[in-house]
C-alpha cells in the first residue's frame, strides 16, 4: 500500500517570501531576477513557471528531484537570509505560489509563481536606494543590478526602481528599504541636528588652524 501526502485546494494562492538579485537583459529590454541557490543559472521572470536545473523532462516540482521555485512561509526567515555576506546585494521579494506545491517544514517547492513585490535594500554607504545600478557581474545574458543611493552610483548605468517595474511588467511593485544611519536606525532630526553640529566644530577648528598657520608664516591672518 503506497501512502499519499494529503492534497490541498486553498481558496487563494499561498504567498512566500524569497530573495534573488534583479537583473536586466543586456540590451535593456526586459527585466527579471536571478536566484541565490539552485537558480542561481536561470533568470526567471515577474510570472514564470519552473524547469528542472538539471535537465530531465519531467515537471517542476517533482517528488524525486530537488529542481522548482523554493521560497519560505515567514518573512522573518527571508529577511534573515540577506544578513549573510554573500547575499547583502539581493532584493526582497513576495510572491505568490501557483499550481502544483510540495509543502516542506519552512517552505514551499512549487512549479509556478508570480513575483509580486520586491524590497531593495540600502546602499553599500547605508542610504536609502535611489536607483539599481550595474552590480558589476552578470550572467546568461543579463547584468546584475544592486541597490545605490545618490551619491554613489557615479557613472555606472543605472535605472530608477521605477523604470525596472515597467520593464519586469506583470504589475511588479518594487519599493525601496529604509536607509539606515551609524547605529543601524532611519536618522531623524535629533540625529541630522547632532550630525551638522559635529561638522560645525570641525569647521571652527580648521579657520582656526589656517589662522595660525597665517600668523606663523606673517601673513597675519
Amino acid at each position: 500500500m503506497r501512502l499519499r501526502l494529503p492534497q490541498e485546494r486553498p481558496a487563494e494562492p499561498p504567498t512566500g517570501y524569497k530573495i534573488a538579485h534583479p537583473v536586466i537583459d543586456a540590451d535593456g529590454g526586459s527585466a527579471g531576477f536571478l536566484g541565490v541557490s539552485l537558480g542561481a543559472a536561470a533568470p526567471y521572470k515577474v510570472l514564470d513557471e519552473a524547469r528542472c536545473v538539471y535537465g530531465r523532462r519531467h515537471r517542476a516540482p517533482h517528488r524525486r528531484c530537488d529542481c522548482g521555485f523554493h521560497c519560505v512561509y515567514e518573512l522573518r526567515s527571508a529577511q534573515g537570509m540577506l544578513v549573510q555576506a554573500e547575499y547583502r546585494r539581493a532584493a526582497l521579494l513576495e510572491v505568490s505560489v501557483l499550481g502544483p506545491y510540495i509543502r516542506f517544514e519552512q517552505g514551499f517547492r512549487y512549479g509556478r509563481q508570480r513575483v509580486r513585490s520586491a524590497t531593495i535594500g540600502p546602499c553599500r554607504c547605508g542610504a536609502e536606494t535611489a536607483v539599481l545600478a550595474d552590480a558589476g557581474w552578470g550572467r546568461a545574458g543579463r547584468l546584475a543590478l544592486e541597490g545605490v543611493c545618490a551619491g554613489c552610483v557615479g557613472g555606472r548605468p543605472r535605472w530608477t526602481l521605477e523604470a525596472f517595474a515597467r520593464l519586469a511588467g506583470d504589475g511588479l511593485r518594487v519599493r525601496a528599504a529604509p536607509g539606515v544611519g551609524p547605529q543601524g536606525v532611519t536618522p531623524g532630526m535629533p540625529e541630522l541636528a547632532a550630525e551638522a553640529a559635529l561638522l560645525q566644530a570641525r569647521l571652527d577648528w580648521f579657520q582656526g588652524q589656517l589662522a595660525r598657520l597665517g600668523r606663523a608664516m606673517g601673513g597675519g591672518g
